[in-house]
C-alpha cells in the first residue's frame, strides 16, 4: 500500500513539473516567476529607423529588478502592447519568448557568454507614417483605424488604433495603482486596449468593390470600357426592397462604363454584377484576397469574412461590401496593395530583424508573397480605374496628392449598431510604382471620402516625403 501511495505521488510531482509546468508559471499568484520575468532585461523593441519604443530600466526600488518603459506612449501603443504584473499585449506577448530570452537561441547565447536579458526586435513602422496616422484619427476624435504597408513587401509602415492609451500606465510594481487603472481603461466607452487595425472586424462598404471589379475582370465578361446596367434604382431580387445610389442620384446615363461606375462608387451596377457573378464567384475572388482565412503579423488578426449560404438579394449587397461582409482596417489595406503589386499580395509582416543583446541579427524577415489575388493584367486595368478615383469628379478627391497619381477606392458602410455609416477609404501611390498602400476605417464617421481620406491623404504624403529625403 505504501508503495502505490508512493508510486503515485512520484506521478503527480512528475506530472505537475513536466506536464503542468506552463500553467503554474503562468499562474499570476505564482510570486516566484513573476520575481523571474522582471529579473533580467527584455529585449529592446525599434522602430525600422532604430527609434526605441520600448525599453527596460532597472526599478528604482523593491522586489523587481526592471520594469519595462515606453518613450512615446499612446503612439505605437497598438504595436507594442504593454508588458505588466497584469498580462502582456501586442507584439511584447507575440514576442514574449524572444524578447524575454526564454527562446532557444537566446537563452544559448546568454549562458554561452554570460550575460542576461532579450534579443532585440527591430519593426518595420515608420516613424512619419505612424505619426501622420495617429494625428489624423486624433485629429478627426472619433474612434478608428489606419493601417499602411509596403505592397512589394508585404512589411506594415503603421499601424494605429484610437483612442489609444499608455502603456506607461500600467509598469508599475504598486498593485492597488495598477488595479484602479486596468479597470479604468476596461470600462472606458471607446475601448482604448482594443487594437481596431487588426482585433476587430467591420463592413467594408463601397471599398470592397475593389472585389466585385475583380471578380467582373476575371470573369472575362467585363472591360474598364464594358457598359453596365446602372438604374437609378434597383429591386433586389425576391424582395420589395429598392437599391439606390448614394443620395439618390442616378449613374451617368444609366448605361456607364464600369470604370464611370467605379469612380463614382454607384451602388446599382455593382449590385447588378454581383447577381450575373453569383455569390460563389465572389467568395472564390475575396478568398484570394485573404477573407475566410487565419492571419498573424505576428499578432493574430481578426478573420475578415465573405458570408456562405445567400440569396440573391443579399449577394447583390454582399457585391457593396454590405450585409454580412466584414473585413479588419489591415484587410482593407491588403485589398489595396494586392492591386498595387500587380495581383500578388505579400503576406503581412511587423518584425524586420531579431538581434542578440551583442547585436548579432539572428533572424530576418524576408518578404512572400501569402496570396495570388488577380492576375497582372486584370490588377493594372483595376489600377486604372481607382487612379479615377482621385481624380476630378471621383469620390476620392480629398487623397490626392500633388504632383503624385493616387489610385483609391472609398466606401461609406452602413452600420446598423449605432445608425451611423462608418468612413472607409483604401489605395496606394504612387500609382505607377507603388510604394505605399493604406487603409482607413472612422467609426460612425460618415463619408469616406470626405472624412477618411485626408487621413489616407496624410500618411501617404508622410512615407513618400520621408523615402525622398
Amino acid at each position: 500500500m505504501c508503495g502505490g501511495m508512493l508510486f503515485a505521488l512520484l506521478a503527480n510531482v512528475t506530472y505537475l513539473q513536466a506536464l503542468d509546468s506552463e500553467r503554474f508559471a503562468e499562474d499570476p499568484r505564482n510570486q516566484r516567476m513573476m520575481l523571474a520575468r522582471f529579473a533580467s532585461p527584455r529585449g529592446d523593441i525599434l522602430l525600422r529607423d532604430g527609434t526605441v519604443i520600448a525599453t527596460s530600466l532597472r526599478a528604482e526600488d523593491g522586489v523587481f529588478r526592471y520594469r519595462r518603459v515606453y518613450p512615446a506612449g499612446p503612439l505605437y501603443a497598438a504595436v507594442t502592447g504593454h508588458f505588466s504584473l497584469y498580462g502582456i499585449a501586442g507584439v511584447e506577448r507575440a514576442e514574449d519568448a524572444l524578447l524575454s530570452g526564454s527562446e532557444p537561441r537566446v537563452k544559448m547565447h546568454g549562458l554561452m557568454d554570460g550575460t542576461r536579458g532579450g534579443a532585440t526586435l527591430r519593426l518595420t513602422i515608420d516613424r512619419a507614417a505612424q505619426r501622420a496616422a495617429y494625428e489624423g484619427l486624433r485629429g478627426i476624435g472619433r474612434p478608428g483605424a489606419v493601417v499602411a504597408m509596403e505592397p512589394a513587401t508585404g512589411a506594415i509602415l503603421a499601424m494605429v488604433s484610437y483612442p489609444s492609451y499608455d502603456p506607461n500606465l500600467y509598469v508599475t510594481f504598486d498593485r492597488a495603482r495598477l488595479d484602479r487603472v486596468d479597470k479604468r481603461l476596461r470600462a472606458d466607452p471607446g475601448d482604448p486596449l482594443l487594437n481596431r487595425a487588426i482585433q476587430r472586424n467591420y463592413p467594408p462598404g463601397s471599398t470592397f468593390k475593389i472585389i466585385t471589379g475583380a471578380a467582373a475582370l476575371d470573369s472575362g465578361r467585363f472591360g474598364p470600357d464594358t457598359p453596365v446596367s446602372a438604374p437609378a434604382v434597383l429591386r433586389l431580387p425576391g424582395t420589395a426592397t429598392y437599391l439606390r445610389n448614394t443620395g439618390g442620384a442616378a449613374c451617368g446615363d444609366g448605361t456607364p462604363s464600369l470604370r464611370y461606375a467605379f469612380k463614382l462608387s454607384c451602388n446599382t451596377p455593382f449590385a447588378q454584377i454581383g447577381i450575373d457573378l453569383g455569390q460563389d464567384a465572389l467568395r472564390e475572388q475575396a478568398e484570394r484576397f485573404g477573407f475566410n482565412a487565419d492571419l498573424d503579423v505576428p499578432m493574430p488578426v481578426a478573420r475578415s469574412v465573405y458570408p456562405l449560404g445567400m440569396d440573391r438579394a443579399q449577394t447583390a449587397m454582399s457585391a457593396l461590401g454590405q450585409f454580412d461582409n466584414r473585413a479588419t482596417p489591415l484587410m482593407i489595406t491588403m485589398m489595396a496593395a494586392a492591386v498595387a503589386n500587380r495581383g500578388t499580395l505579400m503576406r503581412p509582416y511587423l518584425v524586420e530583424d531579431v538581434r542578440l543583446p551583442d547585436g548579432r541579427v539572428i533572424d530576418e524577415t524576408e518578404p512572400a508573397p501569402y496570396r495570388h489575388a488577380l492576375r497582372p493584367a486584370d490588377a493594372d486595368r483595376l489600377a486604372e480605374m481607382m487612379v479615377e478615383v482621385t481624380r476630378r469628379g471621383g469620390t476620392g478627391t480629398a487623397a490626392a496628392v500633388r504632383g503624385v497619381e493616387v489610385a483609391a477606392k472609398t466606401g461609406t458602410a452602413e452600420n446598423a449598431a449605432s445608425g451611423r455609416d462608418h468612413a472607409v477609404f483604401t489605395g496606394f501611390a504612387p500609382a505607377a510604382s507603388p510604394r505605399v498602400a493604406v487603409g482607413v476605417l472612422i467609426e460612425g464617421g460618415g463619408f469616406g471620402g470626405r472624412v477618411a481620406a485626408p487621413v489616407a491623404r496624410a500618411v501617404l504624403r508622410a512615407v513618400l516625403d520621408d523615402q525622398a529625403e
